[in-house]
């Protein structure tokens, strides 16, 4: 039977589908076409000094921790070292705009920003080092693990957060991740969960140009990563990421939101990474002197630091402290970083399972055999 064959088939019409509207208004969640900033604007004069000189001193305390951590990579104390030297206003203000009882999660490159928190140096280079599985407490610190794998700790600091919404707990994530991490998996299906939960998290990618040796072009057509918020429901924001009170504004402002129950912010911050990508790195093999050169002009400890000046909120006395302590922070660190750490290879078995697997205490009973026959040799 043909549709001409149907009864009424001659007075049929079809029915329009009902108007379709988006769900919600997307105009709000669109970030700035250009990068928010504050240092040399208007809006610096509002900026509370205090805030400004406290990370001030933690830019330059931080490039000195770049620097010398570095230095530790050349002399066989470390491993690897990711540096984040050109990216300090990112890491110090992510650490600044939380409270004590809020979680940061960070990437391999944020020891920095684990540092400006506070944890300690030598604890936050522990993983680099080779020494131990994290090398400090995330629970007593509020730092989850550095993460290694791209992304993955991204899951997790929305999986927290929403358990913390659950429970009524007055407490915010904030998830740090670079540009070449927001082509994984895990970071589109985190953005999509802490959207639909609305997960009080505030996802902050460092954008410094390169994924190792691959460029932000070949990894995305988006006109910023900040635009991907708006897919998923959320706002995105775009800051100029060397402008140390731009980033602490806006990441300040993502978090209050996150904390009332606005849900989750995506902030792109636009910055560059001056070293290589690690110490086993050769970066002149994909950019050129000229790019790096242009990039070092817009250096985030100088931008505050001229600000502070003009504004006459720091004078040179001021300046020669800030130094000064970071020196001494550097040099207590070399000083400790050069001591051999005490290891017992036993401690591979612990904090794997809250309760060891057969194969587990089969493996730490055949090494601890291993160990023992080897110090009775010694012994004879």
């Amino acid at each position: 039977m043909t549709v001409q064959e149907l009864p009424g088939a001659a007075s049929y019409r079809p029915v329009p589908p009902p108007a379709w509207k988006p769900r919600t208004d997307p105009a709000p969640l669109l970030p700035d076409p250009e990068p928010y900033r504050v240092l040399g604007t208007e809006a610096a004069g509002g900026f509370a000094p205090d805030v400004l000189r406290r990370l001030y001193a933690e830019l330059v305390r931080g490039r000195r921790y770049n620097t010398q951590a570095t230095a530790l990579t050349k002399q066989g104390r470390l491993a690897v070292y990711p540096s984040s030297t050109g990216q300090e206003a990112c890491e110090v203000a992510a650490a600044l705009v939380l409270e004590e009882r809020d979680w940061l999660f960070p990437s391999y490159r944020d020891t920095l920003a684990a540092v400006a928190r506070g944890l300690d140096p030598v604890e936050a280079l522990t993983l680099l080092r080779g020494d131990w599985h994290t090398g400090y407490d995330p629970r007593e610190h509020r730092i989850a693990p550095l993460s290694t794998p791209l992304a993955t700790q991204l899951p997790h600091a929305v999986g927290l957060a929403h358990a913390a919404r659950l429970r009524g707990d007055d407490v915010v994530a904030l998830a740090m991740i670079g540009d070449g991490g927001t082509s994984e998996g895990d970071f589109h299906e985190a953005l999509n969960f802490a959207a639909v939960w609305q997960a009080p998290v505030v996802f902050l990618v460092q954008n410094n140009g390169f994924a190792i040796s691959v460029p932000l072009a070949k990894q995305t057509a988006a006109p910023s990563l900040a635009h991907k918020a708006v897919g998923y429901g959320m706002p995105g924001r775009l800051v100029d990421g060397n402008d140390a009170a731009a980033v602490h504004q806006v990441l300040s402002e993502a978090v209050a939101r996150a904390r009332r129950g606005g849900g989750p912010t995506l902030v792109e911050a636009v910055t560059y990474r001056i070293d290589a990508h690690t110490n086993a790195d050769d970066a002149t093999r994909y950019r050129v002197d000229d790019e790096v050169e242009a990039w070092r002009r817009h250096d985030p400890v100088k931008l505050l630091e001229r600000e502070l000046t003009e504004r006459g909120l720091i004078d040179e006395d001021g300046i020669r402290e800030a130094a000064d302590q970071a020196e001494d922070m550097a040099a207590r660190l070399r000083e400790r970083m050069n001591a051999d750490a005490v290891l017992d290879p036993m401690d591979l078995f612990t904090h794997v399972y809250a309760e060891q697997t057969a194969q587990l205490r089969e493996q730490a009973a055949q090494l601890r055999a291993e160990l023992d026959a080897e110090a009775e040799g010694d012994d004879r």
